[in-house]
């Protein structure tokens, strides 16, 4: 009788034991067997969508922590972390089976329940501040969720187009950045090919295509460069290990999109890495290398000197090859090396009462910071907007005049500047001072710029500096600063408004008691009288809305659309205006809910059917829908009580004007290319204007075109992107 087939997954465990043996020989795995049995006990009968059975998954998770070389405890929570969510095992019984530590863990991993929710939004901004707050105080919990998203993300060819898009699009946005933020270079270059491959297919196709056309003869160069640079170090006496690389697709694609150029102006697509013993042996290999090529002015960077924030060191500089081609050299010690590759997981200290590295440790002092600034952000939208932007990878280095570095995203502006040095600078900030010279608020900082800030006592900060501002922390102490002021002006005119309109309709406010007050205040959602005479002047309702709740025997109530709706929980919505009514061409948006309310789409962004809006109560005007890809939308959105929640109505055949601009190869026959692109797709052009670019090799074309919807904007993008030449398609917003 023939044995039985090996089980695969008792298989794969018992790889995962022996990897740790490698490691870490004198720990005790029974724990490790104990969380393995208990979650295939819970999982037993499940599959995944590629039809494998689904504790596959965690113990593939499980290798993965190995291989950054976790303790146990993380390793525990790689086996256990979906049992809460996918089975009916409660976060008790993993606290009473595995200790305090690993249910800490499990429950950080874990998303929140569906039923908490209005929507994926809310519950997803949620799970991710969750998720967050559990890292500050143990960083297992980002290691096991990095692992995770790691695997799903081999595996996500089997699930659906639209599933693939949104957890791609998610990885490439939140958990990308943030193992670039921990260091994790190796980790964070995984995710993002994974992800590019799925969101951009056709570029993806395109980059990986032309690399590998090259590859033979990059390869051969590469060669051939190392057998030099290494008889040349060798003459010095520096000792060194040298490593090739070609760029990843997805690094080319973001640098082929950030800086507009053509494939051929990435000088670092090849780079040598040279690993040596020690900071001076670094220097001196630079030498050896300036030496026998030319560099290239302004690619030279200096990271040991001055490391990134996530800890990263290395000399970087771009020289020109023996054959005229450029490539990248990096220049690192062993540590530096391993630093690089594996960041936090580098220094994985696990000692006794300790959970990851030192309090101070830089990469997890900026998501203290992170924490600290979004606690007490309610919108859910505009807390995944800012984490996006604060996750973003920093790359501007600056300076106080006394020296101090001030490490701040590209494009950070002075008010960015001052805001990283102190709350009370960046509100008191009346001008700034870059090497010496005025500039204004607005200009972006550059790498070594040296910032002086002039302050004024007294000073308040300006509502348009949202629309420039780059990191959270400024965005925040602005928002705070212009909501407090303009809801004291609120109040004001809501307790004006109620009291006229109490005149006029003949109700005797001096008549009604605090409590009546308070009562129907609650009755809106509101703790107190002050928040509803805000609401009031702030457009959110009418005045006689509330006068029909304080006195029903002097005022009839309206009708019953423009009640709040949703029970007691429902934000109040703003009452129709006298004779208000949907601007011509909008009525396909609505505001939830409700029917019959001034609502206009805004002309800086001009939303198109499909694409994600939001909506703004303006004094007096109605409600102004923006796309919530609008960057009018960060600056107008300091004040959460005037976000209206609105949607598109009904299918409409007319169409939307969208304006594009093209970055293209500067060559003949390229207008009649993207013209019949156009018609192919059955899409209008209103107008067109073409001309070359007077600082960049190509030529520029603005168009506005006519679009039903996303999907049909979508499809003419990507039908663009294809033309061999095209280098980038972007939507303009005025």
């Amino acid at each position: 009788m023939a044995p039985p087939p090996p089980d695969p997954v008792e298989q794969l465990y018992r790889d995962l034991e022996t990897k740790i043996r490698e490691y870490r020989p004198k720990d005790d795995l029974a724990p490790l067997e104990r969380a393995f049995r208990f979650a295939r006990q819970w999982h037993e009968g499940q599959t995944r969508d590629s039809g494998e059975p689904y504790m596959v998954h965690p113990v593939k998770v499980a290798l993965i922590l190995a291989e950054m070389r976790m303790d146990v405890v993380a390793m525990e929570t790689g086996l256990l972390h979906d049992v809460v969510e996918d089975t009916s095992v409660t976060l008790e019984q993993v606290r009473k089976e595995f200790g305090e530590e690993v249910a800490h863990c499990v429950d950080g991993v874990t998303k929140l329940s569906k039923l908490d929710f209005y929507s994926a939004e809310d519950r997803q901004a949620e799970s991710f501040r969750k998720m967050l707050l559990a890292m500050v105080e143990d960083i297992r919990v980002m290691m096991v969720k990095l692992a995770d998203r790691l695997h799903n993300m081999r595996t996500l060819g089997f699930l659906s187009p639209e599933r693939r898009e949104r957890i791609a699009r998610e990885t490439i946005e939140i958990y990308a950045p943030i193992a670039h933020r921990l260091g994790m270079g190796k980790v964070r270059g995984q995710l993002e090919d994974l992800a590019f491959q799925y969101l951009e297919p056709d570029a993806f196709r395109e980059i990986v295509t032309n690399i590998e056309s090259r590859r033979h003869s990059n390869e051969e160069f590469l060669e051939e460069i190392r057998h030099t640079v290494e008889s040349e170090l060798r003459r010095e006496g520096i000792p060194a290990r040298l490593e090739a690389r070609i760029k990843r697709p997805f690094s080319v694609f973001h640098k082929l999109r950030r800086q507009k150029i053509a494939m051929d102006q990435v000088y670092d697509l090849m780079a040598l890495r040279i690993v040596t013993d020690s900071v001076k042996n670094c220097y001196a290999a630079l030498g050896v290398i300036h030496n026998k090529w030319r560099p290239i002015p302004g690619r030279i960077k200096d990271f040991i000197a001055i490391p990134r924030p996530n800890l990263y060191q290395s000399l970087h500089t771009s020289v020109v090859g023996p054959h005229g081609q450029t490539f990248e050299v990096q220049i690192r010690t062993d540590e530096m090396h391993r630093v690089a590759e594996e960041g936090i997981a580098a220094h994985w200290k696990y000692k006794e009462g300790r959970k990851g590295p030192a309090e101070d440790d830089q990469r997890i002092a900026w998501l203290r910071h992170l924490v600290e600034w979004q606690q007490d952000m309610q919108d859910p939208g505009e807390f995944m907007s800012t984490l996006k932007v604060d996750l973003y990878p920093e790359e501007v280095y600056t300076f106080t005049p006394r020296g101090k570095v001030i490490v701040l995203p590209r494009e950070a502006t002075p008010i960015d500047f001052a805001y990283a040095i102190h709350s009370d600078v960046g509100s008191t900030c009346v001008g700034a001072k870059v090497n010496g010279r005025i500039v204004p608020l607005r200009s972006s900082l550059r790498n070594g710029d040296v910032v002086e800030i002039m302050t004024q006592s007294g000073h308040q900060p300006s509502k348009d500096w949202l629309a420039f501002v780059k990191t959270a922390r400024a965005r925040n102490k602005i928002k705070h600063l212009i909501n407090a002021s303009e809801r004291v002006k609120a109040i004001e005119i809501g307790e004006k408004y109620l009291d006229k309109e109490a005149r006029r309709l003949g109700v005797q406010l001096g008549r009604v008691t605090k409590s009546d007050f308070d009562r129907v205040a609650g009755e809106y959602g509101y703790s107190k009288m002050e928040d509803l005479y805000a609401a009031l002047g702030y457009g959110k309702f009418s005045a006689r809305q509330v006068l029909a709740k304080v006195a029903p025997e002097v005022v009839a109530d309206e009708p019953e659309e423009s009640k709040p709706t949703g029970g007691a929980a429902a934000e109040p919505q703003a009452a129709p205006a006298p004779g208000a009514r949907q601007q011509d061409g909008d009525a396909v948006i609505k505001v939830r809910g409700l029917d019959d309310l001034l609502v206009y789409r805004a002309k800086c962004c001009n939303p198109i059917r499909g694409e994600a809006i939001v909506g703004y109560v303006t004094r007096g005007k109605g409600v102004a829908v923006h796309s919530k890809l609008c960057p009018n939308v960060q600056s107008l959105m300091y004040d959460v009580e005037r976000k209206i929640e609105v949607e598109w109505a009904r299918a409409v055949e007319e169409a939307f004007p969208v304006r594009l601009v093209l970055l293209t190869d500067d060559r003949p026959g390229m207008l009649n290319q993207l013209t019949s692109a156009i018609s192919d797709e059955n899409t209008n052009i209103r107008s067109l204007e073409a001309k070359t670019a007077v600082d960049q090799d190509g030529g520029i074309v603005e168009m506005t075109v006519d679009v039903r919807d996303k999907k049909q904007l979508e499809k003419l993008v990507a039908a663009m992107r294809r033309i061999s030449g095209v280098r980038d398609v972007e939507r303009l917003f005025k």
